[in-house]
């Protein structure tokens, strides 16, 4: 009787792993080196599948139920080794259980930029992250590819592996998509499905697992191109460059005339503004008050003897009115847009070329 209890505590009645993990790929149950006895119970759990292995080849496949484990409902394993007796007798063999449940929120992102041609920016440098979904489809090519013989693998293990290659399938698409730079923000959610068929083709027969979701959650250029997107949406801000000055004009005005470009912009304004002011008066400024008179060669402002004609404006006068200074007007006159005549040193503008270039 004592014998009969030893052996009985050398066999194994029944095989069943618990998993109580969020990270557990796949995981060997452990035997202690003691046989599995004739119509022992298998228990696989819904997420499970359980493999066997004989001698490093893999036996029969077993999905979520209880199992008994005979020779009539393990053939593969039977076969293997042509056993005279089959299961009359305890056999020994490694029973690996593997999850087959959802693995979600995998990150993946590209270590190095991807370079690529882009017709906005010509060729750019571009980086991306996001997430993706797994599950093991094909347990005997996930044992012999990626687990091995490993007692407890982990998500962690094969992270690494993974996420180089899903940038690698990514980096390949990103190039050959053609999709500009400053789309791609609108088209995550079509850009990760198209990457599906790519992905699957190359992880499935490889590693026996299946994506079933990949996103992309974020494209991103280089900081200097992102200043000059920003600096080229500003530009796109401000529109019509002409209304953008009289709007800093007018903001000058509002602040009054201190320094800056909003107070020179202001003085500006004031000075063109008081200038056609006083030359459409009638009687105004000009028409009731006369200018000393020039002699020929003779600066204007510089005192004469007689009155000079009320039509005639120097150089000084038309810069004051127009609240600008000498050298605006000396280089206005020498393009031909403001009309005057030089006699000597000395400019002479006429009253009805002053008003054609503020109406202009």
């Amino acid at each position: 009787m004592a014998l009969m209890d030893f052996i009985k505590g050398e066999l194994i009645d029944v095989i069943e792993w618990t998993d109580d993990s969020r990270d557990t790929l796949s995981y060997r149950f452990p035997d202690d080196d003691k046989a599995i006895k004739n119509a022992a119970q298998l228990i696989v759990r819904e997420s499970q599948v359980a493999q066997f292995v004989y001698l490093g080849e893999f036996g029969d496949t077993f999905t979520p139920g209880k199992h008994t484990l005979t020779t009539d409902n393990i053939p593969v394993l039977t076969k293997l080794k042509s056993w005279k007796y089959g299961f009359n007798s305890p056999f020994k063999a490694d029973v690996y259980y593997v999850t087959t449940r959802l693995f979600t929120g995998n990150k993946w992102g590209t270590a190095n930029p991807v370079m690529l041609r882009d017709k906005d920016f010509g060729i750019v440098r571009l980086r991306a992250f996001g997430t993706y979904d797994f599950k093991i489809v094909d347990p005997k090519v996930f044992l012999k590819e990626v687990a091995g013989s490993d007692f407890h693998f982990r998500l962690d293990e094969f992270t690494d592996t993974m996420r180089s290659r899903m940038v690698s399938v990514f980096s390949d698409a990103l190039a050959s998509s053609g999709v500009p730079a400053l789309d791609m923000a609108t088209r995550y959610t079509e850009l990760g499905e198209a990457l599906l068929p790519l992905i699957n083709p190359q992880i499935g027969p490889k590693y026996g697992l299946e994506v079933t979701s990949f996103l992309v959650e974020n494209v991103s250029v280089p900081p200097e191109v992102e200043q000059a997107i920003d600096k080229r949406s500003s530009m796109g801000a401000i529109g019509n460059l002409n209304d953008y000055v009289k709007f800093q004009m007018a903001e000058g005005l509002g602040k009054g005339t201190g320094g800056g470009m909003g107070g020179t912009a202001a003085e500006m304004a004031m000075g063109f503004a008081m200038a056609n002011q006083m030359m459409n008066q009638p009687g105004g400024m000009l028409g009731a008050q006369g200018t000393p008179a020039v002699a020929p060669g003779v600066g204007v402002g510089a005192a004469g003897p007689a009155a000079a004609a009320p039509d005639l404006l120097g150089v000084p006068e038309v810069a004051k009115l127009l609240g600008v200074s000498d050298a605006d007007v000396l280089a206005t006159l020498e393009k031909g847009e403001l009309k005057g005549k030089k006699i000597g040193s000395t400019w002479r503008i006429a009253r009805a070329a002053v008003d054609e270039f503020l109406k202009s």
